[in-house]
């Protein structure tokens, strides 16, 4: 379903009113129906007769004006899941919670998505589409946020982690939706740097949550008490992710536009997805998600209890600790788009990752066995967590067909999930059982895992076409050589056991 807008920029049909490109002239078409086609695209011409490039499909202010709203529709999604985190210690006092039942509101999270994320990107696939999956998906996350501030208000527990496990449904296949968005429009041109701006833009949304809902949830304790400011700030995180399902909409709309002037087919991808397709995949895949759930544990699980490791190891106040939490996201909303752009322009996605993790791992171990200012750590940690998911996503895309990739990101999506739930209650029960030095000394082991899971790919890539350590230029000689030997579009580089050498 995935389909790049740049396989069809080349055949507009002409204000001649020529046939499309490809498309032989002696073709057995009666004279009416050739006229038909005539009309139909001095009609399309038309159209755009006298509109500015920003609303030209074909032109690039197009998809970078559709790009805001992209970007934004992460935004009320990753605010909310991170709204526990900074009322960490409110809520446990106000709803009368340990730490194993607060982390529950993130475990409750991933937990549908071990499932559900794989299932959002096959139905994306196979069933709703682009448009109407990401709506469907914005809708779920807006409700469920909804029935968290109820729980709040009402001061029952449990209705907030049925919110959060609803949330969950929504949230994690929303994400699969937005990739998805992504590759589909920007493919071959600046996918990295998309994928580093909307990953910016979604970490804007996670430092204004850290920053916002401690003074609003101060302004609600005047109008009532513990439970209603609570539900205040969820009220407060509820209109963030009614922003993103009307920037949903408007990508519907937008999206459509698109289509219908490049012509090209929404469900038009080549083969249908099939669920035993997760089976073709390559081994240089799993790899990557292995990658992806060791080193996330490391940061999400983290990041949603630092709050009070900071207050308790460095005696900083609850906003200090707050300001410290969010450096993370405050850094990773300026480097992602830059850290994206370097990756586009150098390649070498294995190294990237590989330089990544051991930058974390090295935060890990100072703010674990030192006294050192931790936002010094959190400060490095925030470049090294834009720089892998920089260079790690949009590594997918070079392994697995673009009709799959939807299937592909959900299962990615699926795999990490899996990780953050066990993590998340484990890690409340460590911090119950045996402290902060303990949790911290559990990430370090799970980073070194992600470490050793990078030379693995590396190796394994070196052996095979040594596509993922490419450069830009060398994949473009790889892909025009490989067309012209096979004679078709290349197939994914997991499956391509040719022996062949580019030479810069």
């Amino acid at each position: 379903m995935v389909e790049c807008a740049s396989q069809h920029d080349g055949d507009p049909v002409s204000s001649e009113g020529q046939l499309p490109q490809g498309m032989a002239e002696d073709t057995d078409v009666p004279q009416h129906e050739e006229l038909e086609e005539v009309d139909h695209a001095s009609e399309g011409e038309v159209e755009l007769r006298g509109c500015s490039s920003i609303c030209d499909p074909r032109m690039a202010r197009f998809r970078f004006s559709s790009l805001i709203f992209m970007c934004l529709l992460g935004f009320g999604s990753y605010f909310s899941y991170d709204s526990p985190a900074s009322l960490q210690d409110q809520i446990k006092d106000d709803m009368h919670v340990n730490t194993v039942q607060f982390a529950s509101l993130y475990s409750l999270y991933s937990w549908p998505n071990v499932i559900l994320s794989f299932l959002g990107g096959f139905l994306i696939d196979r069933l709703f589409g682009i448009r109407i999956g990401t709506i469907v998906f914005s809708a779920i996350v807006t409700a469920s946020q909804f029935v968290y501030a109820l729980g709040a208000f009402v001061d029952r527990f449990w209705v907030m982690q049925l919110a959060r496990f609803l949330f969950g449904v929504g949230g994690e296949s929303l994400a699969v939706a937005q990739n998805t968005y992504a590759v589909s429009w920007f493919k071959g041109k600046e996918l990295n740097a998309v994928f580093g701006l909307t990953l910016s833009m979604a970490r804007v949304g996670s430092t204004v949550n850290f920053l916002a809902m401690g003074p609003i949830y101060k302004a609600g304790t005047s109008v009532g008490d513990g439970t209603t400011a609570l539900g205040i700030t969820a009220l407060a995180a509820a209109g963030t992710c009614v922003l993103s399902l009307v920037c949903a909409l408007i990508l519907c709309l937008l999206d459509k536009r698109r289509s219908s002037v490049l012509h090209i087919s929404e469900a038009e991808t080549g083969e249908k997805v099939k669920l035993s397709d997760v089976l073709t995949f390559p081994f240089s895949f799993w790899l990557i998600c292995v990658i992806c759930v060791t080193y996330y544990v490391a940061i999400f699980p983290f990041i949603s209890l630092a709050k009070v490791f900071f207050m308790r190891k460095f005696d900083f106040d609850e906003a200090s600790a707050n300001g410290v939490s969010s450096i993370v996201y405050i850094i990773s909303a300026v480097a992602s788009p830059l850290l994206g752009l370097l990756v586009d322009i150098t390649g070498r996605n294995i190294f990237w990752i590989f330089f990544a993790v051991l930058v974390t791992l090295g935060c890990h171990v100072l703010l674990a066995f030192t006294f050192l200012n931790p936002f010094i750590a959190m400060s490095i940690l925030g470049l090294a967590y834009s720089l892998l998911a920089s260079s790690l996503w949009p590594m997918v895309s070079l392994v697995i067909p673009e009709n799959q990739l939807g299937s592909a990101y959900g299962m990615m999506q699926s795999i990490q999930n899996l990780g953050l739930a066990l993590i998340n209650m484990l890690a409340g029960y460590i911090v119950d059982a045996n402290g902060y030095l303990i949790l911290e000394m559990s990430y370090i082991i799970w980073l070194c895992v992600a470490l050793v899971s990078t030379v693995v790919i590396w190796v394994v890539d070196n052996k095979g076409t040594g596509y993922l350590m490419m450069s830009p230029s060398q994949r473009k000689t790889y892909d025009v050589a490989l067309e012209e030997v096979e004679g078709k579009e290349k197939e994914p580089v997991g499956h391509v056991n040719e022996v062949f050498e580019v030479k810069e």
